[in-house]
């Protein structure tokens, strides 16, 4: 059974579990990381003549299973390491976590108990079963554990990871297209793990040909992990400093130039001219002028317009105070506006980033057609977010409607306008956004007389009027002219405002009408969903459904296609992209298939299970069996409500009587144990020590047991319904057939 997203996720933070305490996130991510690449090379390749990564003798990842429990295990495991890297040219690469360090990882038996564990952990995941190359299962759990690594890590260990949502803008504003060869190039001078470089290129039909270049040791391995996880394994990394020594240069010395750059390079970065004649600059990067010694904003920019082709495009993401600060830079900005490069500029919400609270933009340059270019395309997209822990985040909508907008430059008031140089030039080239774009909330006005007075403006009411165009006649249902000239009266007492717009007979046709195009979006897809076939790619399956309901809902009356746009890529992160990757990965028939669950000594199941059959636990990796009771055992299932009614009546009967017999002075007081609770064994022993119970104590003492007494007999027919029922749906999952599949998991 291949392994679901959600529970690859789970078992990779688990394993971060392990290492927690020792050592900071920004060091640990060296070893989970270096783990979860033997285990995916070794399940893909090992045995492969033809693989492209190698796997020898004794460095694969069993190698190391079978060292659990070794007293030499941190060693043994390095030397596993380090024959693999051997092999692949990748010595320091995947070799720079040190599995055998003591201050990290405990010593003695507290290494060896670490280490074992954690190798369990990835021993229990099959990696070889993603059949559906398009859809990198691994990249995705990568990016997964690099935005959890950079949100634990801080500040100060942040900065190595550009949240993914901000990298998937940049690849789409950047000039990809469908048409975009494999052999054109894509180049990112401060590539951190690599994940802009990815985006970037999954833009192009066949990927595209990817440098990078990065200074930290241990993030350049990194990003050549990532590119192999992948499945990029031509991509050149080069580490080193970008600014003082450019690796990628031409046969003249000069600077390599590329199709496209994306970059997210650290912010104001004050020695960034360490190594630099900036004066004598042999690449010539600062013809429009020299950035300040302290900031190294418009060094990066710079660079990456120079590493462009005279075609070249580019999108950078700097802090906002590049687009204002005055003095050098005000400088840099005048000569770049003028030579027409900046294409456009994309404002983005603030505390987006793990290295800083501080609000960035988007710079697109574009070469090619700076020319012609009379102007600058700006978006203000910094009020769309949502709060994720103590960062902001964007929303699928969010980066869908910032990428619709650019890339169709479409003009939309308070958030998107192409600004004239003329204008520009006027603004002393001041780029700053909220200058050309005013988004700020509309101010809340109160009529203080509507206050004192009562009645509602009507100022109100018609602000309310695009609502009054779809619902013509509702507004003389709710509203009538009040006693006062240019005030109204409300029709409906506040309670049942609600109820009358619900049941308004243009209400309901408008609902009706919002209805029907989403009955007609489901059954457009309804075969495509019950024809999916294992290796079918999965992301080019939600990408048709999510574009085709935006498509669907762009006409509609009082609705946001982005809104909707969301529920739908809610529904798929939480719910149906694990239940899709499994049929595409192993084929209907997962819908047949229980899992039993079994926890390692000493340790507690890891998943909760669906079903319980004596001791023994399942778990459904596709249809939940409440799927099965719905269709095919309801009357059963009513049984089992209906006991369960009694069993609460039979309960709560006798919890009643005890409470009536309780207080100071209430004989049940004598029947409680130990813990304050009344049992079969307390009114034993009660009994017991008054024999001869008489006259209204023996009566109540008779209608207590009694009372106990049917509790226990309904809670057992409960328990013999429920297992009769969970026994009668463990037999039908291996009956089922494709087609009852199929109508199980699609349509129900």
């Amino acid at each position: 059974m291949a392994i679901k997203k959600s529970e690859l996720y789970s078992s990779l933070w688990a394993s971060c579990d392990e290492l927690r305490g020792g050592m900071d996130a920004s060091q640990y991510k060296d070893y989970v990381l270096t783990l979860l690449f033997m285990k995916y090379v070794s399940d893909k390749y090992a045995g492969n003549p033809n693989g492209i990564i190698g796997v020898p003798e004794g460095g694969s990842f069993d190698d190391m299973v079978a060292l659990k429990g070794d007293k030499e295990i941190g060693d043994r495991i390095n030397k596993i390491i380090s024959r693999l890297a051997e092999e692949n040219d990748l010595k320091g690469v995947i070799d720079i976590a040190d599995f055998n360090d003591e201050e990290k990882l405990g010593k003695g038996k507290d290494m060896i108990d670490r280490l074992s564990k954690l190798v369990g952990i990835f021993a229990g995941m099959d990696l070889s079963a993603n059949r559906a190359e398009g859809d990198d299962l691994l990249g995705d759990a990568y990016e997964y554990l690099m935005r959890h690594f950079a949100t634990e890590s801080g500040k100060s260990k942040g900065q190595f990871y550009t949240p993914s949502e901000v990298s998937r803008i940049l690849a789409k504003v950047v000039g990809i297209t469908k048409n975009s060869p494999q052999d054109m190039t894509v180049y990112d001078p401060t590539c951190g793990s690599g994940s802009l470089l990815l985006k970037a290129s999954d833009e192009a039909p066949r990927g595209l040909t990817i440098f990078g270049q990065e200074n930290d040791v241990a993030t350049a391995a990194l990003a050549r992990m990532n590119m192999i996880l992948h499945n990029m394994p031509t991509a050149e990394i080069w580490k080193d400093n970008t600014l003082a020594l450019p690796y990628w240069k031409n046969k003249a010395g000069g600077l390599q130039t590329f199709d496209f750059a994306v970059a997210n390079p650290p912010f104001s970065y004050k020695s960034w001219s360490n190594g630099l004649d900036v004066d004598n600059d042999s690449y010539g990067r600062f013809e429009y002028g020299a950035p300040p010694d302290k900031n190294g904003d418009y060094a990066f920019l710079l660079h990456i317009i120079k590493s462009l082709k005279s075609t070249g495009k580019g999108a950078v993401i700097l802090p906002h105070g590049v687009l204002f600060r005055g003095n050098a830079e005000a400088d840099i900005r005048r000569n770049l506006i003028r030579q027409g490069y900046i294409k456009g500029i994309i404002g983005l919400p603030a505390n987006l980033f793990y290295g800083t609270g501080i609000p960035a933009c988007i710079i697109v340059v574009d070469k090619e057609n700076a020319r012609s270019r009379r102007g600058i395309f700006m978006v203000d997209a910094s009020k769309g977010f949502m709060k994720d822990g103590n960062k902001n985040r964007l929303r699928h909508q969010d980066i869908h409607k910032v990428v619709d907008t650019f890339t169709k430059q479409l003009e939309m008031e308070r958030f998107a306008r192409m600004v004239s140089f003329a204008e520009i030039e006027k603004n002393d080239y001041n780029l700053n956004i909220p200058r050309y774009i005013d988004s700020s909330e509309p101010e809340d006005l109160h009529d203080l007389i509507a206050h004192l007075n009562g009645g509602i403006p009507n100022s109100d009411v018609d602000a309310l009027s695009e609502y009054w165009q779809i619902f013509p006649t509702l507004r003389n249902t709710l509203f009538t002219p009040g006693l006062r000239k240019g005030y109204s009266d409300c029709l409906v007492e506040t309670a049942q405002v609600k109820s009358a717009i619900l049941n308004h007979p243009e209400f309901i046709a408008f609902a009706e009408r919002t209805a029907a195009i989403s009955a007609e979006w489901k059954s457009a897809h309804y075969s495509k969903l019950k024809g999916l076939q294992v290796g079918d790619e999965v992301k080019a399956l939600i990408h048709e459904l999510s574009e085709d309901i935006l498509s669907r809902f762009a006409g509609a009356s009082l609705i946001s296609k982005y809104d909707v746009y969301q529920l739908l890529m809610d529904y798929w992160d939480e719910t149906m992209q694990d239940d899709v990757y499994v049929v595409t990965q192993d084929g209907w028939k997962a819908g047949n298939v229980l899992r039993a669950l079994v926890a390692k000594k000493g340790e507690k199941l890891k998943e909760s299970p669906d079903l319980i059959i004596g001791k023994k636990k399942y778990k459904s990796d596709l249809i939940p069996p409440a799927l099965i009771v719905a269709r095919y055992f309801v009357e059963e299932q009513t049984q089992v409500n209906s006991l369960q009614a009694e069993r609460e009546a039979a309960a709560q009967k006798l919890e009643s009587f005890i409470e009536e017999h309780s207080g100071e002075e209430g004989w049940i007081e004598d029947l409680k144990n130990d813990k304050g609770k009344v049992t079969k064994a307390s009114v034993k022993g009660w009994k017991t020590a008054n024999k001869g119970l008489k006259g209204e104590d023996k009566a109540l003492c008779v209608e207590l047991e009694k009372l106990m007494a049917t509790e226990v007999q309904a809670g057992k027919a409960v328990k013999q319904a429920q297992a009769a029922l969970d026994e009668a749906i463990f037999v039908k999952y291996p009956k089922l057939s494709v087609d009852e599949i199929k109508i199980l998991t699609v349509d129900d």
